[in-house]
C-alpha cells in the first residue's frame, strides 16, 4: 500500500476524529476508495474501536432515485438509526464517475434533501469527517494525470495541521470581534454582510480533510449586494457556470447562471432558508492551487472566498443571533486573486488574495 494512504488514514483517525478505545465508528466509503477504507478500519481496530463499514454505490443510488416515486420519498429511518448509534463517522469519497447522478431529476434530489434533514442534523452532532481518495475519475475531472492528482490530494491532506491552525488563527483574530465584512471583486461582485456576534471557526481538518479555511455565518438578513461566483459549482453531478445572486435584506431576489440555471433555481426553491446565506468562508490552503471541480478542495483554495446558500452550522451562530436553517448547504466560490479586496469594519485585510499578515511576513 502506498505509504501516503497510511498517513492519510492516520490524519483521519488521530487528528480529525480522535478515535479512542470503545468508540463506535461508522465508516462510509466507495469501492474506488477501498485502500483508504481498509487503512482507516485497521487503525480504528488498533485504537480499540468498534467499526461498521458501509461501501456505497453511486450507480445504485442513481438507480433508486430515478425509479422512486417522489411521493414515496420519506425519512430514511435505517440510516438515521445507524448514525444515532455511532460516536464518530468518516465519509470517504472515491467516485468512479463524478457525474454518475447528473441525470437524477432535481425535484427528486430536492425532496430527498428535505425529508432526510434529520439525518444531516444528527450527523453534525457527531465527531465527523469527510475526505477524498484520489481516483482516476477525480483526476480526469481536474484535468490532471492520475499521478499528479494523487500528489495534489496528498499534499493538501498530509501536513502539519497544528501549524495550519496557528497560521489561520491570525485571520480568526481579525474576524472574531468584527461586524461588517465587505467583499469586492472586479465589477461583478460587491457584497456586504454582518457577522457581529457570530462564532469564527478555524478549519484545521477536524471536519473536512483537507481543511484550510476560516469561516463563520452571516447575520441572515444583513447580506446586501451582488455576487458573481466565477468558479464552477457541481450540483448533483451537473456543472453550474456563472452563477449570479443579488441579495436584498439577506434574501436572494434575483439570480441567473450561464449554464444549468435550472439547477441553481432548484436549490433556491428547496425551502425559505435556501434563499439566504448560511456561511462565509475564506480559503487559506496554499497547497490547493488548482481548481479541480471538487468543492472539498476548491473552497479551501488560497485567493478565494466562498459563500454557501442554505443551512448555517450551529457552532457558527451565537445564542443571540438567529440561525439560518435549510435542507441544503451549497458552497460557491469567488476568485479573489486579481482586482479584489476584503475589508473588515472598513479596514482592508486582504488585497488580491494576500492577507495583511502575509505582507508583514514578506517584509
Amino acid at each position: 500500500m502506498d505509504p501516503r494512504i497510511r498517513e492519510h488514514a492516520e490524519v483521519l483517525v488521530d487528528h480529525s476524529t480522535e478515535i479512542q478505545q470503545g468508540d463506535n465508528v461508522l465508516i462510509r466509503g466507495q469501492p474506488a476508495a477501498e485502500d483508504l477504507v481498509v487503512a482507516v478500519n485497521e487503525l480504528c481496530a488498533e485504537r480499540g474501536a468498534t467499526t461498521s463499514v458501509s461501501m456505497g454505490s453511486s450507480r445504485a443510488s442513481r438507480a433508486y432515485m430515478r425509479a422512486v416515486d417522489e411521493e414515496d420519498i420519506e425519512l430514511n429511518e435505517m440510516a438515521l438509526a445507524e448514525i444515532e448509534a455511532a460516536d464518530a463517522m468518516m465519509s470517504i469519497r472515491g467516485q468512479q464517475n463524478m457525474s454518475e447522478q447528473s441525470d437524477v431529476p432535481p425535484e427528486t434530489r430536492q425532496k430527498q434533501s428535505a425529508e432526510n434533514k434529520p439525518i444531516q442534523q444528527e450527523y453534525l452532532e457527531k465527531r465527523w469527517n469527510g475526505t477524498q481518495f484520489p481516483t482516476p475519475s477525480g483526476a480526469q475531472k481536474a484535468e490532471m494525470s492520475t499521478e499528479a492528482y494523487e500528489e495534489f490530494v496528498w499534499s493538501a491532506v498530509n501536513k502539519d495541521w497544528d501549524a495550519v491552525e496557528e497560521y489561520q488563527s491570525q485571520l480568526v483574530d481579525i474576524l472574531e470581534d468584527a461586524d461588517e465584512v465587505h467583499i469586492k471583486s472586479g465589477e461583478t461582485t460587491d457584497v456586504r454582510m454582518s457577522i457581529e456576534g457570530n462564532i469564527v471557526k478555524n478549519d484545521c481538518g477536524k471536519h473536512n480533510m483537507p481543511g484550510g479555511e476560516v469561516f463563520t455565518a452571516p447575520i441572515a438578513d444583513s447580506v446586501e449586494g451582488e455576487v458573481l461566483f466565477d468558479k464552477p459549482v457541481m450540483v448533483h453531478g451537473r456543472e453550474v457556470l456563472g452563477a449570479r445572486l443579488v441579495f436584498e435584506d439577506g434574501e436572494v431576489v434575483e439570480h441567473d447562471a450561464e449554464k444549468n440555471e435550472e439547477m441553481l433555481t432548484s436549490l433556491l426553491e428547496t425551502d425559505e432558508g435556501a434563499k439566504r446565506l448560511g456561511e462565509l468562508g475564506i480559503g487559506m490552503n496554499r497547497d490547493i492551487d488548482e481548481f479541480t471541480y471538487n468543492m472539498l478542495f476548491d473552497e479551501k483554495m488560497g485567493d478565494t472566498v466562498h459563500m454557501a446558500i442554505g443551512m448555517a452550522y450551529e457552532d457558527t451562530v451565537s445564542e443571540e443571533n438567529e440561525r439560518n436553517d435549510s435542507a441544503v448547504h451549497t458552497d460557491m466560490i469567488v476568485d479573489m486573486s486579481e482586482d479584489s479586496f476584503i475589508e473588515v469594519d472598513g479596514e482592508r485585510i486582504q488585497t488580491d488574495g494576500t492577507f495583511v499578515f502575509e505582507e508583514s511576513d514578506a517584509e
